[in-house]
């Protein structure tokens, strides 16, 4: 396994993803006004594994710049598709990894990472490459699955099935307080922690760390 065929993966899956519902709605519109509220209108945005570009097109009017990206190639279609539909100026599209944005001085107030961290292959390279990518005092905003507190089956023996039969991409298992500190260690600050969930159990910590200079 690697990033490439994880990449595949999302390609393979892209139009069902695209395709099917959201799980929570009221959770999600939580998720999306907490974040409107860190936001400014001035603020230059970076999305990372933006998928199919759903959320993108939701806060992109809000603020200066947004940068939505995606590993996937096809994701990225299918969200130049809706942008197409739906034109704001402010947002754009490009299939990249964190990795390969180069860093510059103050170039992005917020990065944005919805159900993406337990999907990167070195989580620490990821949180300190997102520290370079953004200016003084920016935001880092993430909500991913900690599927360590998960059923002890789906780690140990569900998803390194799924994974070694191509039906699922790379995940890390960690808990919420290991994600926390691994944020910490990368240069953050955390400023808030939050269940945005409205029904069955959350494992998804909506976090807000601030950078440390």
């Amino acid at each position: 396994m690697s990033t490439e065929s994880d990449a595949r993966f999302w390609d393979r899956t892209s139009r069902h993803y695209a395709a099917s519902a959201m799980a929570d709605q009221a959770g999600y519109e939580r998720t999306l006004d907490r974040t409107r509220a860190v936001l400014r209108p001035d603020s230059r945005v970076l999305e990372l594994g933006c998928g199919t570009g759903s959320t993108a097109l939701l806060l992109a009017g809000d603020v200066r710049l947004y940068l939505a990206t995606d590993i996937s190639v096809a994701m990225i279609a299918i969200a130049g598709e809706k942008h197409a539909a739906k034109p704001i100026p402010a947002l754009s599209f490009r299939t990249a990894t964190a990795e390969a944005l180069m860093p510059e001085a103050g170039q992005f107030d917020a990065v944005l990472g919805f159900s993406y961290l337990h999907l990167v292959r070195d989580l620490p390279a990821t949180l300190r490459q997102i520290h370079a990518l953004l200016a003084d005092d920016g935001v880092f905003i993430s909500k991913t699955p900690c599927v360590g507190e998960m059923n002890p089956l789906i780690p140990m023996l569900l998803l390194p099935a799924m994974c070694a039969i191509g039906k699922a991409p790379h995940a890390s298992v960690f808990r919420a307080a290991e994600l926390k500190q691994q944020i910490k260690a990368a240069g953050f600050e955390i400023v808030a922690v939050e269940k945005h969930a409205t029904k069955g159990n959350d494992y998804r910590p909506y976090i807000v760390a601030r950078k440390r200079s």
